[in-house]
């Protein structure tokens, strides 16, 4: 039996011997450079006729080097992206993201090399590649506002997503939580609720900072009483007895999560929502089946986040680049449940 030899690997080399030309040729034709350096399109065509029938696949990392594009979008997670309590908030977003990127013909890279320390990853750990993609969408709740002004003064394009306050502005797509929560607080008033307490969580984030925006804008020209307090879910018990001795008719809570440990823990002590006390969600479960109560909430559109900022990228490596870093906030949805009602002086949630 004959032993079975290996056609030969191909190269750049190998395309120009067979297509009778430069290697330099083949080279500004993988590069997207034919036009320019008016190589005739009957050589391109002979060129390409070659790499497709060959299957080759170009260095991305020397065409990214060359100027040239990959086709590439990166995704960096400051936080993990997969572990169960991530699911929930990361997977509408990379739905969103991977519908656009197919549909734009981009294929999509997720940065995992720079490990995770004390909950968060940075963006310039000696790991991280982020050069391999000709962009990249940032996810998380909070982001290093340092790390971003270095990308923009480095000139690499991307798209944060969610609302980001820095020094220099930065391109993002984010949720309008200040409108959001400032309309469900003006609900609340107009049921007739004078006794606000607003559980949040304990973060510096924008989206956390934007729902008490909208909190206490809504509040502040109201005779109505309120109280806000940072929680954790290691501090939830303890914020739900403080709650109850203020005595609110109406409780906002930021985390879904939270707000179903809240409404086990209230059942269990015969306080009644919305009867004796109205809950409102400013989040929710992205997957039905969380959702064992129809909280009166809010809805952040995560799918369209992740394919406007998508979108968003693809203009700044298009031709027609706006001048100025796209910012961009999505209006949530206003979900009615059946948490919010008129308040009954009689049975609040301290007796």
């Amino acid at each position: 039996m004959s032993k079975k030899t290996s056609s030969p690997r191909m190269t750049q080399r190998r395309i120009a011997e067979l297509a009778q030309v430069s290697q330099t040729t083949v080279s500004l034709v993988m590069n997207g450079k034919a036009d320019s350096s008016h190589i005739p399109p009957e050589t391109v065509q002979r060129v390409l006729a070659i790499v497709a029938d060959s299957q080759y696949v170009a260095d991305p990392a020397a065409r990214r080097l060359a100027g040239a594009a990959n086709r590439i979008f990166g995704i960096f997670t400051y936080e993990s992206a997969f572990p169960s309590e991530s699911v929930d908030f990361y997977t509408p977003l990379l739905t969103g993201i991977e519908a656009a990127a197919e549909h734009a013909g981009h294929d999509l890279l997720m940065f995992t090399s720079a490990p995770v320390e004390n909950g968060r990853r940075h963006l310039f750990h000696p790991n991280n590649r982020l050069r391999l993609a000709d962009g990249c969408l940032l996810l998380g709740r909070e982001m290093d506002a340092d790390e971003l002004t270095r990308l923009v003064q480095l000139e690499f394009p991307f798209v944060a997503v969610g609302r980001r306050e820095t020094a220099i502005p930065v391109p993002y797509v984010g949720a309008d939580y200040v409108s959001a929560t400032a309309a469900l607080v003006a609900d609340a008033l107009t049921a007739g609720h004078r006794d606000f307490y607003y559980l949040h969580l304990d973060s510096t984030g924008e989206s956390v900072l934007d729902r008490q925006t909208g909190f206490f804008r809504e509040l502040m020209d109201s005779t109505a009483r309120f109280e806000a307090r940072p929680v954790s879910s290691a501090t939830l018990r303890t914020a739900w007895e403080e709650a109850k001795v203020w005595r609110p008719t109406v409780l906002f809570v930021e985390d879904p999560e939270h707000a179903e440990r809240i409404h086990r823990w209230a059942a269990e002590e015969g306080i009644r929502v919305p009867e004796d006390l109205s809950m409102v969600v400013l989040g929710e479960h992205s997957r039905p089946e969380n959702r064992d109560v129809d909280f009166t909430r809010l809805s952040a559109p995560r799918i369209e986040l992740g394919s406007r900022a998508v979108q968003a990228l693809s203009r700044m490596l298009g031709e027609d680049a706006p001048a100025e870093p796209i910012q961009e906030l999505l209006a949530c949805t206003l979900e009615p449940g059946t948490t919010l009602a008129a308040p009954n002086r009689d049975g609040q949630a301290a007796r």
